[in-house]
């Protein structure tokens, strides 16, 4: 049976670079806030499969309460999501992934990040789908406070893989 999870997350910008957003470092004058490295792309993509695989969410395993996550690579955190859900007999089989922000643009850095995220998520590059987009200048997200991110995971069992 396929599964199909939905992930989101967003994060505040902060002054000072570089930011961390699917796995790599752009040049950009702020940064995202959070527990961890804040890469917004990584933690959608996390809650997606994990809902997908029916083992919870990125919360429960990282905790951001916990200081052994303070900083945390959020590739590793999404790694770890990977192999819990190959663990509960499933693999991904894509991602798809939309980046709301005003900036910075994710065209330039898409196969960058593509790259990346495949080697986390056992797959080809050409399974990661990275799209960008704005918010037309409304709310937090047009007045450039900050970045969210919707993910779609596809799951399959384990020997649909082959």
């Amino acid at each position: 049976m396929v599964r199909v999870g939905i992930g989101y997350d967003s994060h505040r910008f902060a002054d000072g670079g570089p930011l961390t957003l699917g796995g790599i470092e752009i040049p950009f004058d702020r940064h995202l806030v959070g527990h961890s490295d804040g890469d917004a792309i990584a933690h959608a993509i996390t809650d997606a499969i994990l809902g997908a695989a029916g083992a919870g969410d990125i919360g429960e395993l990282f905790s951001d309460s916990d200081p052994a996550n303070r900083g945390r690579d959020s590739i590793e955190m999404l790694a770890v999501a990977v192999s819990r859900c190959r663990a509960a007999g499933y693999g991904v089989s894509q991602v798809d992934v939309t980046v709301i922000a005003e900036a910075p643009r994710v065209g330039p850095h898409r196969e960058a990040m593509r790259a990346v995220l495949s080697r986390a998520l056992a797959v080809t590059p050409a399974a990661v789908s990275l799209k960008g987009k704005t918010n037309e200048g409304m709310g937090w997200i047009g007045r450039g406070e900050g970045i969210a991110c919707i993910a779609v995971a596809t799951l399959a069992p384990n020997e649909d893989r082959r």
